[in-house]
Protein backbone atom coordinates (compact mmCIF):
# COMPACT_ATOMS: atom_id res chain seq x y z
CA UNK A 1 0.00 0.00 0.00
CA UNK A 2 1.19 3.28 -0.92
CA UNK A 3 1.38 6.19 1.37
CA UNK A 4 1.27 9.77 0.91
CA UNK A 5 4.45 11.67 2.02
CA UNK A 6 4.45 15.28 2.25
CA UNK A 7 6.89 18.20 2.98
CA UNK A 8 6.14 20.73 6.67
CA UNK A 9 3.36 22.75 4.36
CA UNK A 10 1.75 19.32 3.31
CA UNK A 11 2.84 19.34 -0.04
CA UNK A 12 2.83 15.59 -1.67
CA UNK A 13 6.63 14.96 -2.66
CA UNK A 14 6.36 10.87 -2.89
CA UNK A 15 4.91 8.21 -1.73
CA UNK A 16 5.89 5.29 -0.45
CA UNK A 17 5.04 1.54 0.90
CA UNK A 18 3.94 1.52 4.01
CA UNK A 19 7.23 -0.59 5.63
CA UNK A 20 9.34 1.65 4.11
CA UNK A 21 8.15 4.82 6.28
CA UNK A 22 10.55 6.28 8.53
CA UNK A 23 8.28 7.68 11.12
CA UNK A 24 10.78 9.50 12.58
CA UNK A 25 11.56 11.72 9.11
CA UNK A 26 8.63 11.21 6.81
CA UNK A 27 5.66 13.11 7.09
CA UNK A 28 2.40 11.62 6.22
CA UNK A 29 -1.34 12.54 6.19
CA UNK A 30 -4.23 10.98 7.76
CA UNK A 31 -8.20 11.97 7.94
CA UNK A 32 -9.88 11.30 11.31
CA UNK A 33 -13.62 12.00 12.73
CA UNK A 34 -14.70 13.32 15.53
CA UNK A 35 -18.44 11.66 15.78
CA UNK A 36 -20.91 13.29 18.15
CA UNK A 37 -24.68 12.83 18.52
CA UNK A 38 -27.60 14.56 20.38
CA UNK A 39 -26.72 13.67 23.61
CA UNK A 40 -22.94 15.50 23.51
CA UNK A 41 -21.39 12.14 23.47
CA UNK A 42 -18.82 11.48 21.36
CA UNK A 43 -18.20 8.15 19.83
CA UNK A 44 -14.76 6.75 20.32
CA UNK A 45 -12.88 3.44 18.63
CA UNK A 46 -10.61 1.13 20.72
CA UNK A 47 -7.80 -0.06 18.43
CA UNK A 48 -7.40 -3.82 17.49
CA UNK A 49 -5.38 -5.51 19.17
CA UNK A 50 -3.21 -6.73 16.00
CA UNK A 51 -2.82 -2.87 14.48
CA UNK A 52 1.04 -2.35 15.06
CA UNK A 53 0.96 1.55 16.31
CA UNK A 54 -1.22 1.88 19.26
CA UNK A 55 -2.84 -1.23 19.75
CA UNK A 56 -5.95 -1.54 22.25
CA UNK A 57 -5.51 2.07 22.29
CA UNK A 58 -8.90 4.50 22.14
CA UNK A 59 -8.90 7.17 19.90
CA UNK A 60 -11.25 8.70 17.53
CA UNK A 61 -14.17 6.86 15.90
CA UNK A 62 -12.50 6.96 12.79
CA UNK A 63 -8.96 7.50 11.66
CA UNK A 64 -6.96 6.45 8.24
CA UNK A 65 -3.65 7.08 6.52
CA UNK A 66 -4.05 8.61 3.03
CA UNK A 67 -3.21 6.21 0.43
CA UNK A 68 -2.28 6.53 -3.23
CA UNK A 69 -4.14 9.27 -5.01
CA UNK A 70 -6.97 9.64 -1.91
CA UNK A 71 -7.57 12.77 -0.57
CA UNK A 72 -8.97 14.11 2.93
CA UNK A 73 -12.20 13.78 1.79
CA UNK A 74 -12.46 10.84 -0.16
CA UNK A 75 -10.70 9.12 2.60
CA UNK A 76 -12.65 9.60 5.09
CA UNK A 77 -15.63 8.80 3.45
CA UNK A 78 -13.75 5.62 2.85
CA UNK A 79 -12.56 5.25 6.28
CA UNK A 80 -15.85 5.71 7.78
CA UNK A 81 -17.29 3.62 5.81
CA UNK A 82 -15.00 0.38 6.43
CA UNK A 83 -14.52 0.74 9.59
CA UNK A 84 -17.71 1.33 11.54
CA UNK A 85 -20.12 0.80 8.43
CA UNK A 86 -21.26 4.90 8.76
CA UNK A 87 -22.79 6.56 5.30
CA UNK A 88 -25.04 8.97 4.12
CA UNK A 89 -23.56 11.12 6.81
CA UNK A 90 -22.17 15.03 5.91
CA UNK A 91 -19.51 15.79 7.50
CA UNK A 92 -17.27 18.99 8.26
CA UNK A 93 -14.40 19.76 7.99
CA UNK A 94 -13.08 21.34 10.74
CA UNK A 95 -8.82 21.90 11.63
CA UNK A 96 -5.89 20.22 10.30
CA UNK A 97 -3.15 19.40 12.69
CA UNK A 98 0.59 18.67 12.72
CA UNK A 99 2.05 16.49 15.31
CA UNK A 100 5.00 14.95 15.43
CA UNK A 101 4.95 12.75 18.65
CA UNK A 102 5.05 10.23 18.30
CA UNK A 103 4.84 9.95 14.86
CA UNK A 104 4.98 12.81 12.30
CA UNK A 105 1.72 13.77 10.43
CA UNK A 106 -1.03 16.17 9.47
CA UNK A 107 -4.15 14.98 10.32
CA UNK A 108 -7.50 16.89 8.76
CA UNK A 109 -10.45 16.30 11.04
CA UNK A 110 -13.72 16.03 10.55
CA UNK A 111 -16.66 16.58 12.39
CA UNK A 112 -20.32 14.91 12.82
CA UNK A 113 -23.48 14.13 14.68
CA UNK A 114 -25.27 11.06 14.39
CA UNK A 115 -28.14 9.48 16.89
CA UNK A 116 -27.66 5.96 16.76
CA UNK A 117 -27.01 2.79 18.98
CA UNK A 118 -23.41 1.04 19.26
CA UNK A 119 -24.92 -1.67 17.88
CA UNK A 120 -25.84 -0.07 14.46
CA UNK A 121 -22.55 0.24 13.80
CA UNK A 122 -20.52 -2.64 11.95
CA UNK A 123 -16.99 -2.71 12.97
CA UNK A 124 -14.19 -3.52 11.11
CA UNK A 125 -12.40 -6.38 13.30
CA UNK A 126 -8.97 -6.02 11.64
CA UNK A 127 -9.17 -2.30 12.53
CA UNK A 128 -11.65 -1.49 16.05
CA UNK A 129 -11.97 -3.75 19.03
CA UNK A 130 -14.62 -1.76 20.36
CA UNK A 131 -16.98 1.54 19.96
CA UNK A 132 -18.59 3.48 22.83
CA UNK A 133 -20.68 6.53 23.12
CA UNK A 134 -18.79 8.59 26.01
CA UNK A 135 -19.66 11.65 28.02
CA UNK A 136 -16.57 14.05 27.10
CA UNK A 137 -16.39 16.02 30.82
CA UNK A 138 -15.91 11.91 32.13
CA UNK A 139 -13.35 11.41 29.22
CA UNK A 140 -11.41 13.95 29.71
CA UNK A 141 -11.27 13.48 33.37
CA UNK A 142 -10.34 9.72 32.16
CA UNK A 143 -8.00 10.75 29.89
CA UNK A 144 -6.15 13.06 32.78
CA UNK A 145 -6.15 10.12 34.82
CA UNK A 146 -5.43 7.15 32.79
CA UNK A 147 -3.65 8.61 29.52
CA UNK A 148 -1.98 5.05 28.73
CA UNK A 149 -5.68 3.81 28.10
CA UNK A 150 -5.48 6.58 24.96
CA UNK A 151 -3.33 7.09 21.76
CA UNK A 152 -0.87 9.24 22.44
CA UNK A 153 -1.27 12.32 20.16
CA UNK A 154 -5.19 11.92 22.49
CA UNK A 155 -4.30 15.04 25.10
CA UNK A 156 -2.90 17.30 21.84
CA UNK A 157 -6.25 16.12 19.82
CA UNK A 158 -8.72 17.28 22.64
CA UNK A 159 -6.76 20.60 23.40
CA UNK A 160 -6.42 21.45 19.58
CA UNK A 161 -10.04 20.52 18.71
CA UNK A 162 -11.23 22.28 21.84
CA UNK A 163 -13.20 19.54 22.88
Amino acid sequence: MKIQIVNIKDELIGVKERSEIDYTADIYRVSALWLTNSQGQALLAKRATTKDKDPCKWGPAVAGTIEGDETYDSNINKEAEEEIGLTGVEFTKTRKLYTDHPRKAFTQWYSGVVDREITDFTRQVEEVDELAWVDVVEMKQDLESNPDKYIPAFPFIVQELEI
